[in-house]
């Protein structure tokens, strides 16, 4: 039995000028499934996931999570919601260190309001011993905890993507979106980054992956989506999708 859509995307449009970054994608996202989001350059992967996470307003189509129509909330609401992603090129809070950069993360901070901040002291030092211990557990997840003191500037590319990942799941997110995870990562950190995905994988939680390394989509993902010109191409596995010929035409620019 094909698992049940967790997110469904229904005719969605974006355009930038003249020209239709997103036009008329239809696809969904399986709940507790890995789905890879390809395509050549161009092909509106990136600005659907902003579309999907609230930070570019669709101009038609609708975005259903598990049936609630999410179409064109804002960032925030969609991360309250469960849905979180990462971006292409991680922008580090560099005056922080590793551990406190994750402790950014959490939402609705109780010492965030003056009032919880005046009247809320032992709930907002509840919250805050919780949000240090949880930290301190990704980061020990994530392979980071040795760096927890150290400068966030100063981890390499893909210690930055294991960092987006770890401050992802503080968020305790149901749905992440990781947008070229595998992008600048040396090998044994691109491992760890398989390995962590296919481990929350297993303990339920749904992903969706924007990728050029096909030998990472490969590994970890369960379904594809082929994007071209800004429309959903072709959908099946990863075996399916890269052995259609509008696939191989799509990224060498030859007729299928």
């Amino acid at each position: 039995m094909n698992p049940s859509p967790f997110l469904q995307v229904h005719g969605l449009t974006r355009r930038y000028g003249g020209v239709a970054a997103l036009d008329g994608v239809t696809l969904d996202l399986a709940r507790g499934q890995v789905t890879g989001l390809i395509g050549p350059n161009g092909a509106g992967k990136t600005t659907l996931l902003n579309a999907l996470t609230g930070l570019a307003r669709p101009e038609a189509g609708t975005v259903l999570l598990e049936g609630e129509n999410v179409t064109g909330l804002p960032a925030h609401v969609m991360a309250a919601k469960g849905v979180v992603r990462s971006f292409q090129i991680v922008r580090e809070l560099s005056s922080l260190t590793v551990f406190e950069t994750l402790l950014a993360a959490p939402p609705a901070q109780s010492g965030e309001t003056v009032t919880g901040a005046l009247f809320g002291r032992r709930k907002w030092w509840a919250q805050e011993r919780a949000n240090a211990d949880l930290a301190r557990a990704l980061l020990e997840r994530v392979g980071l905890v040795k760096l927890a003191d150290q400068s966030s500037a100063m981890l390499s590319g893909g210690q930055k993507k294991l960092l987006e990942m770890a401050r992802a799941l503080l968020m305790k997110p149901r749905l992440i979106l990781l947008d070229e995870p595998g992008a600048g990562v040396s090998p044994p950190l691109r491992l760890e980054i398989v390995r962590l995905v296919r481990e929350l994988k297993a303990e339920g939680l749904s992903f969706g992956i924007v990728e050029h390394d096909m030998h990472l989509v490969e590994e970890v993902c369960d379904h594809v989506h082929v994007l071209a010109q800004g429309r959903a191409l072709v959908s099946g596995t990863f075996a399916e999708a890269t052995a259609d010929p509008r696939v191989v035409s799509a990224y060498l620019g030859v007729a299928a």
